[in-house]
């Protein structure tokens, strides 16, 4: 009878949502036509239930409130419900002033209702709002469960609070509650990702742990992550031993693992055994091995790994395609990354800043500036906002060309965006004026550059370097030597080539040797001493 009379509300919702009727009509309907209270608050509470499904939050809210007229409130089941669907909306406020609601009319507050409120604090960071709600359960007359613990630790393990994390898993044990599978494995995971395999080890062995995939999977993880892949494997292979089989999660990590250690073969017989005992790759698998294919730039197994996952049944995410268009870009294959472009707008997936910022550094790499400039104007009608990268790739297509005019307008348009430039942009600019020889423009904006408060590191100072060097200007090249040891940064081989160069634009008769000696006397200034030749 229950699921039937849900099936006509949810009907009656959905008529009433599709037609903009007014959740009062079907409230005032239900009033008029029972007159058992009980019937009646059940219905009305079914009623709620069926607003959350809909997705109709704000409409299950105002019905929930416009029920205290009528001296009714939704069951705690349905109420529970609608602080999660709030909850989940980020509606912190309203999700409290319900509960107040819930409160001031007799329902009574468990621990599944405060697990909500630790759950969403933990999320958005605030994790001693979280910490004093649980200690205020207390004042309820409610003691934390399992749950409620395992929420806080697990966020402490995240944010790489592991003493803490570690201290109060002891300290529940003491209080009677005992931690379960999923409470300890979270610890274990922590610690393996901070790099402490021995204390994720002690921990296992306290608790008597027992192996499950999600406690290897921190391991192959950990293991992966350092490059240890003849350990990673051993791991992997314990699981099939201990008769646990390896999931799809195991699977992808230790092939990412071998694809960053550029060994394909392995990473592809692991794709092979996983497909042979019919677990289903994810998209992440697939974007993994693409990614390995782009960069070795085996284009032709992208390919057919990109369409066989689409024949799968499984949609390539943003990361797959830029993954993809990356290594078509890479290639200069700019048609086809055209062609995916299209495909993703297609498939439902709008590009984002990452995706732009592939096509436009593939076009300057080849010369394309007007079309990037092209591409950057489409960026911004879209709606995207161009960063750092965007505006460094063109800038920098634009002064190796020579066309400082223009750059320099892309230059202001970046701070009318409000992106600040930093001293890769600079570098962008002021290598294309050393190229153009125009050292006054060059030193001009490495002096404005310092006024702003950038700080220029080595590549910058040798790009300046080599520019006055170039121009037998060794004063200046030799001021700039001064400035950046003073800052810190010690000259490199780079810097002593430039001086080489110098030199030799002045006809000197031994200019290595004149440069290894230029560059030792100014680090003697500072009581530097190194063998600069």
């Amino acid at each position: 009878m229950n699921h039937r009379a849900v099936d006509f509300i949810l009907r009656l919702v959905r008529i009433s949502c599709s037609k903009d009727v007014s959740e009062d009509l079907l409230l005032k309907l239900f009033y008029e036509t029972h007159s058992d209270r009980m019937v009646l608050e059940t219905v009305c509470s079914m009623l709620v239930d069926c607003y959350i499904k809909e997705n109709e939050v704000g409409l299950a809210l105002e019905l929930a409130c416009k029920m205290k007229s009528f001296n009714m409130i939704p069951s705690i089941g349905v109420c529970n419900s609608l602080l999660k669907a709030l909850l989940e909306l980020n509606e912190l406020d309203l999700a409290w002033d319900f509960l107040d609601q819930m409160l001031r009319q007799g329902s009574g507050l468990n621990v599944a209702i405060v697990s909500l409120f630790i759950d969403k604090y933990c999320r958005k960071g605030q994790l001693l709002s979280a910490w004093t709600f649980l200690m205020e359960m207390k004042n309820y007359g409610i003691k934390p469960d399992v749950v409620a613990y395992t929420i806080i630790i697990d966020s402490l393990c995240k944010v790489s609070c592991l003493g803490e994390a570690t201290s109060l898993l002891f300290k529940i044990t003491r209080l009677g509650i005992s931690p379960d599978s999923v409470l300890v494995s979270s610890v274990v995971e922590g610690h393996c990702k901070a790099g402490k395999p021995k204390e994720a080890i002690n921990v296992i062995n306290f608790f008597n742990l027992k192996p499950n995939i999600f406690v290897y999977n921190s391991f192959i993880s950990k293991l992966c992550a350092d490059g240890d892949m003849v350990e990673a494997s051993l791991i992997f292979q314990d699981m099939f031993e201990l008769g646990l089989l390896p999931d799809c999660v195991s699977y992808t990590t230790i092939i990412g693992g071998y694809c960053k250690d550029q060994d394909m073969n392995r990473a592809f017989q692991y794709f092979g055994k996983m497909l042979k005992c019919g677990i289903k790759p994810s998209v992440t698998t697939y974007t993994v091995l693409i990614d390995a294919c782009c960069k070795s730039e085996d284009l032709e197994m992208a390919e057919c790994l990109f369409q066989k996952m689409i024949m799968a049944g499984l949609v390539p995410d943003i990361v797959t395609f830029n993954t993809v268009i990356d290594g078509y870009g890479k290639k200069g294959h700019l048609h086809k990354a055209f062609m995916l472009l299209d495909m993703m707008r297609s498939a439902g997936i709008s590009p984002d800043v990452t995706t732009y910022n592939i096509i436009i550094h593939s076009l300057i790499e080849r010369g394309f500036t007007n079309e990037a400039k092209v591409i950057l104007d489409e960026l911004v009608q879209r709606g995207i906002s161009p960063d750092m990268v965007t505006f460094t790739n063109i800038i920098d297509g634009l002064s190796k060309k020579g066309d400082f005019e223009e750059a320099f307008l892309i230059w202001f348009y970046m701070s009318e965006r409000h992106v600040k430039p930093d001293v890769v942009t600079c570098s962008a600019l002021l290598n294309g004026y050393c190229r153009a020889r125009r050292m006054e423009e060059a030193n001009t904006l490495f002096l404005r550059m310092l006024d702003v408060g950038l700080n220029p590191d080595l590549v910058l100072y040798n790009t300046l370097i080599h520019g006055f060097c170039r121009t037998g200007n060794m004063d200046e090249a030799c001021n700039l030597v001064t400035m950046m040891v003073r800052n810190g940064i010690l000259p490199n081989n780079v810097t002593h080539q430039a001086f080489v160069l110098g030199f030799e634009k002045k006809w000197v008769k031994n200019p290595e040797e004149s440069a290894a000696l230029k560059l030792q006397q100014l680090l003697l200034r500072h009581d530097i001493h190194v063998d600069v030749d």
